[in-house]
């Protein structure tokens, strides 16, 4: 009996267990640590921590010490890594895992936070400079935000969903970030445009040919639009056309143009006209002076070719109240005056009309019949 005593105290070993900082006694009939780790039930992985190892031989006194393993996944600014550590804390796995994270960095989970076996997920952002361009300024500031938008907002830098953020503001902040923000704004204009009026010609046999004469003054019509202008920095960037209408019509001008057959001349009856009437009064035609003989005569002629508007210009190639063309207008020293009958006075026009009409008479006017 006194040798059974002694073998039975020989495989008895009184030894400490620490689990995860905890402490306790065990006696244990068993020659390794993993008979140990047996009686208590304690299954270990490959991440887990035993010392002295599971296959180490047990003495009666011995300390063994198991660490379960945890995964740490840790997000630094946006780059995510896992580790495994078996710290308990989330500041000794910091320092265990050699993470840098000082103390002016963001942790989305206390320092002093237990580390469970379960793991944990942490995200760290550290302080990163980056500049600003906006409002014609150039800010330099410091983040601890994860993105563009978010770190704008912590500076006190206002934007709306119009502005353009450049990168855009869902992007990652990063270290030495330069950023663009552009101020976008709209305004509502109305606007103008010009409408072109189309010109037509009827034939009229009352007119000699080669005459023309104004039925119906053409007039240009308006077209109104209404614009979405689009600013960026207070500079336009882009128009959008919300609708458009026809606010004036414009007006056809209709011209009548003769196709009555002029009237043959000879040498004798331009002899007996002369003889009969005499020579034509055209007063003086000499030099660039206001020659006004006749005046009534041509109020008379202006009112049939122009309805006596001494400015009018229709665009059909004839001017002023006595409805000149430039060729007959230049020939007849109306450049003395101004470059276009339209553009010259009554008395001037009257004076070049004299011209002609000492030269060639009535015959190019195709109201000759109003004098």
């Amino acid at each position: 009996m006194a040798a059974g005593s002694f073998g039975v105290a020989h495989l008895d070993k009184a030894v400490a267990l620490n689990v995860d900082g905890h402490s306790q006694s065990l006696h244990v009939f068993g020659s390794t640590v993993g008979d140990a780790l047996a009686k208590k039930g304690i299954k270990v992985g490959e991440h887990d921590q035993v010392i002295p190892s599971v296959g180490s031989p047990l003495e009666d006194g011995d300390t063994i010490t198991v660490r379960y393993g945890r995964k740490l996944t840790v997000t630094i600014d946006g780059v995510k890594q896992e580790y495994w550590t078996t710290a308990t804390t989330v500041d000794a796995a910091l320092r265990d895992l050699n993470i840098r994270a000082g103390s002016d960095a963001k942790l989305s989970a206390s320092r002093s936070q237990a580390l469970g076996r379960e793991g944990l997920s942490l995200t760290v952002t550290t302080p990163k400079p980056f500049s600003v361009a906006v409002d014609k300024r150039k800010l330099s500031l410091t983040s601890n935000a994860t993105t563009i938008g978010a770190a704008l907002k912590e500076a006190g830098v206002t934007f709306d969903g119009d502005d353009r953020i450049t990168p855009a503001a869902n992007a990652p902040l990063t270290r030495g970030l330069a950023i663009t923000l552009q101020r976008v704004s709209q305004q509502r204009l109305t606007t103008t445009q010009a409408i072109d009026h189309a010109t037509t010609t009827k034939k009229d046999a009352s007119l000699y040919e080669g005459t023309r004469k104004v039925l119906t003054e053409g007039k240009d019509g308006v077209r109104t639009f209404q614009v979405l202008r689009t600013l960026v920095d207070g500079k336009p960037a882009g128009d959008q056309i919300l609708s458009r209408q026809i606010t004036s019509a414009p007006v056809t001008a209709i011209v009548a143009v003769g196709t009555k057959a002029k009237p043959a001349t000879s040498t004798s009856s331009s002899t007996s006209s002369s003889t009969s009437t005499g020579t034509r009064d055209a007063g003086n035609t000499s030099g660039a002076g206001i020659n006004l003989a006749n005046a009534a005569m041509w109020d008379r002629i202006a009112q049939c070719e122009s309805s006596g508007n001494w400015s009018i210009n229709t665009g059909n190639g004839y001017y002023g109240g006595l409805q000149f063309d430039i060729r007959t207008w230049l020939g007849a020293g109306g450049g003395d005056f101004a470059s276009r009958a339209d553009l010259a006075s009554r008395a001037e026009q009257i004076t070049v009309a004299n011209r002609v009409y000492a030269d060639r008479g009535l015959q190019p006017w195709g109201c000759a019949h109003a004098a």
